[in-house]
C-alpha cells in the first residue's frame, strides 16, 4: 500500500478534548499512523503545545494550540459504505437523540463495530449517516444481542459517560429465555469471570474464583411456559458474556445461545421460529450529559422474539 504525507496543522484545543492525555489525542487524530511513530513524534519535540515541547502524559488544556507534524501514514482503502436498508434500519431504530448522545436500539446479527472480518458494524454505518460528528460506542453489546446501545455524539459526553459507568450510575436490564426455571422469583448470582481468548481469537468466559474478576447478575423471573422461562437480569457489573455464563451456571442457559448453551434446548426453539440469541438490552438508565436529568430508555422486544413468546403461550394453554 503506498504512503501519503500529512500536512502540518495547528489545532485549536476546544472543551470536548480538554483534559485529555496528548498521546490519546493524537491516536484519534492520527488513527492509521503505528503509536510507536506518535510516541517518537512527541519525544522528538516534532509535537508542540503553545510553541512548547511536551510530554506524553501532558493534559490538553482549553484553547491550547497543538502543532500536528507532517507524519506518512499509508493511504486508506475508501471506506465500506453501508446499503441504504442498513441506514434506513438504524434510523428507524432511534430511540432517542439529542446534541451529544444517541441511544439505538441495536438490531440482532449487526456487530457493533467492523474487525476480525466484519468490514462495517453500527457506528461505522452511523458515521456515515453523521459524517461531521465524532461519533463513539459508549459500552458495546454481543454481536447477536439486541437492544439499548448509547453512542457519544462528543468527545465531552464520552468521557462523563464513562464517569457514570465507573462510578455505578448507569444501569442496565436485560430480558432472556432460558431452559427450565430458576426455581424461585428472584436470584443473584455473585461468581467472578475469567475472559481467556483462543488462539483464534474467539472470546470464552468462565467462572473462575482465582483469576476471575468480581461479577455479580440479579435474575428475576417475569414469565413461566412448560419447559422455559422468560427472566430479567439486572446487571451489577458488566462483564465479557455475563449474563449467558452466570445463567449457564444455574442451568438456565440462554435460547440460541452456539456458545454458553443447551443444543438440544436450541433445537426445540429453533422449532418455535427462534433465529437467534434470545437476549435483549431492554432498558438502560443513566443521566444526561451535562445535566443532573436521569433518563430512562427502553427498547421493545423485536418481532421475532415476541412471535416466539405467543407460540410458547400457544402451547401452554393446550
Amino acid at each position: 500500500m503506498s504512503a501519503m504525507e500529512t500536512k502540518t496543522k495547528i489545532v485549536v484545543i476546544t472543551a470536548d478534548d480538554a483534559g485529555r492525555r496528548m498521546d490519546n489525542y493524537l491516536f484519534s487524530e492520527l488513527k492509521h499512523v503505528p503509536k510507536s511513530r506518535i510516541y517518537r513524534a512527541i519525544r522528538k519535540g516534532e509535537v508542540r503545545v503553545n510553541k512548547k515541547r511536551i510530554k506524553v502524559e501532558y493534559k490538553l488544556q482549553l484553547e491550547d494550540q497543538v502543532r500536528i507534524p507532517p507524519i506518512s501514514q499509508p493511504e486508506q482503502a475508501p471506506a465500506v459504505r453501508p446499503s441504504n436498508n442498513l441506514v434506513d434500519l438504524l434510523q428507524q431504530r432511534i430511540l432517542y437523540e439529542d446534541d451529544k448522545i444517541l441511544v439505538l436500539n441495536k438490531p440482532s446479527g449487526i456487530a457493533v463495530h467492523g474487525g476480525s472480518g466484519i468490514q462495517l458494524g453500527v457506528i461505522e454505518a452511523l458515521r456515515v449517516i453523521y459524517p461531521k460528528l465524532a461519533l463513539e460506542l459508549v459500552h458495546r453489546l454481543d454481536r447477536e444481542t439486541s437492544g439499548c446501545l448509547i453512542i457519544a455524539k462528543r468527545r465531552s459526553a464520552l468521557r462523563n459517560m464513562h464517569a457514570q459507568m465507573r462510578e455505578g450510575q448507569v444501569h442496565k436490564i436485560y430480558q432472556c429465555l432460558v431452559k427450565g426455571w430458576l426455581g424461585k422469583p428472584q436470584i443473584r448470582v455473585d461468581k467472578p469471570l475469567y475472559k481467556n481468548q483462543l488462539a483464534s481469537g474467539e472470546r470464552f468466559v468462565k467462572i473462575d474464583l482465582q483469576q476471575g474478576k468480581p461479577s455479580a447478575t440479579k435474575f428475576k423471573e417475569i414469565e413461566r411456559f412448560e419447559q422455559t422461562s422468560l427472566i430479567e437480569a439486572d446487571l451489577e457489573t458488566g462483564r465479557t458474556h455475563q449474563i449467558r455464563v452466570h445463567a449457564q451456571s444455574l442451568g438456565c442457559f440462554l435460547a440460541g445461545d452456539d456458545k454458553y448453551g443447551d443444543k438440544d434446548f436450541d433445537q426445540k426453539m429453533k422449532a418455535l421460529g427462534l433465529k437467534r440469541l434470545f437476549l435483549h438490552a431492554m432498558k438502560i438508565t443513566f443521566k444526561l450529559p451535562g445535566s443532573d436529568e436521569v433518563k430512562v430508555i427502553s427498547a421493545p422486544l423485536d418481532v421475532e422474539l415476541l412471535d416466539v413468546l405467543k407460540r410458547l403461550r400457544e402451547q401452554r394453554k393446550l
